[in-house]
């Protein structure tokens, strides 16, 4: 039987596929034996407006009403279970996307996301520890597809978008990690902060979608999400920018995926793997099929099992922002791609 991600029409531009898989046991409250629990979340908006998200980790599929035609979204998310309620936090998030209208500026993109995450942080806000709320969170890297214009990427967490070629795999995104606080900080240069946000897997979390961030503090965290832009990033950080259009290429593989692709005890060298996996896969779907098992059949080495989510897409037709340098993107001056 065909999966519901092949049913769904995103034209003849956009060449798209994605899997998400349950990795990680949990303790079920009721029996109190263990059940693998899948925390992440993904939702794909199809050019007919027809939509497929995860609820109580099964996909679901539904049409949404006066969507206009041939506006795509994409988006992968991982809850936070250290916090508890990290699948539902996911899943709220995710049901709020469907909810959004669809967004042709970033402006609107990130007004209408920055309201989202501040409407689900006061419901799931609940009475901590010296009276402080704890609450769930959740990553999300999202990807809105106006048609006839530019990727508009929105980005909060350690989940990633990377651009996947023959000849390398680049990352796309900004880890929103202590390293990078670091960083902006002027307490790390760019070989440091790669290596440790690259060479290295190290799960903590500075900022994350309902959670809050601790850029500014952290001891505290802040309720509001902050935007890692140019104002913010030290230069070699500054091309990656969290909300920005992408300039894009017809030639390379987009994935964006959850942190339990590498989640292991040297990322970077099974990264490095990539581009000869994916880089010539025919299409989105042989690429997500590739990545998943060679995962499964020669596993990186000290992995840690995590749940996995990717999204793969391919351009046929490119509408690169006009204010977008392609050829400052790959920071081979400052950073180790």
């Amino acid at each position: 039987m065909a999966s519901l991600f092949e049913t769904l029409n995103f034209g003849s531009a956009l060449d798209i596929a994605a899997r998400s898989a349950a990795s990680v046991s949990v303790v079920d409250s009721g029996s109190g034996g263990q059940v693998l629990e899948n925390q992440d979340n993904l939702v794909l908006i199809d050019a007919d407006g027809r939509a497929i998200i995860m609820h109580a980790q099964i996909e679901r599929t539904l049409q949404l009403p006066h969507w206009p035609r041939g506006h795509v979204r994409l988006a992968v998310l991982d809850g936070m279970g250290g916090h508890g309620y990290g699948r539902q936090a996911a899943e709220a998030v995710a049901a709020g996307l469907l909810r959004m209208p669809a967004c042709a500026t970033l402006d609107e993109l990130t007004t209408r996301l920055d309201a989202l995450h501040a409407r689900l942080q006061q419901q799931f806000s609940v009475p901590g520890d010296a009276g402080r709320p704890r609450r769930p969170g959740t990553t999300l890297t999202l990807l809105e597809l106006p048609p006839q214009q530019a990727p508009l990427l929105y980005h909060v967490g350690d989940s990633r978008l990377y651009e996947i070629t023959p000849g390398q795999a680049r990352p796309l995104t900004i880890d929103h990690v202590p390293a990078t606080a670091f960083a902006i900080q002027g307490m790390l240069d760019a070989q440091e902060w790669w290596r440790q946000v690259h060479g290295e897997h190290r799960p903590q979390i500075a900022q994350a979608f309902i959670l809050g961030n601790a850029f500014a503090d952290p001891q505290r965290l802040d309720d509001a999400l902050c935007a890692l832009d140019g104002a913010r990033l030290p230069d070699f950080l500054q091309p990656l920018a969290d909300r920005r259009a992408l300039a894009v290429r017809s030639d390379a593989i987009y994935l964006l995926a959850t942190d339990g692709f590498w989640a292991c005890r040297r990322p970077q060298e099974w990264i490095a793997q990539w581009p000869q996996l994916l880089g010539c896969a025919a299409s989105a779907a042989d690429a997500v099929a590739a990545l998943f098992g060679s995962y499964r059949s020669a596993p990186p080495a000290g992995l840690l099992l995590d749940n996995l989510t990717a999204i793969a897409l391919r351009f046929s037709t490119v509408n690169n922002a006009d204010n977008v340098d392609e050829t400052a993107l790959p920071l081979a001056r400052t950073m180790p791609f």
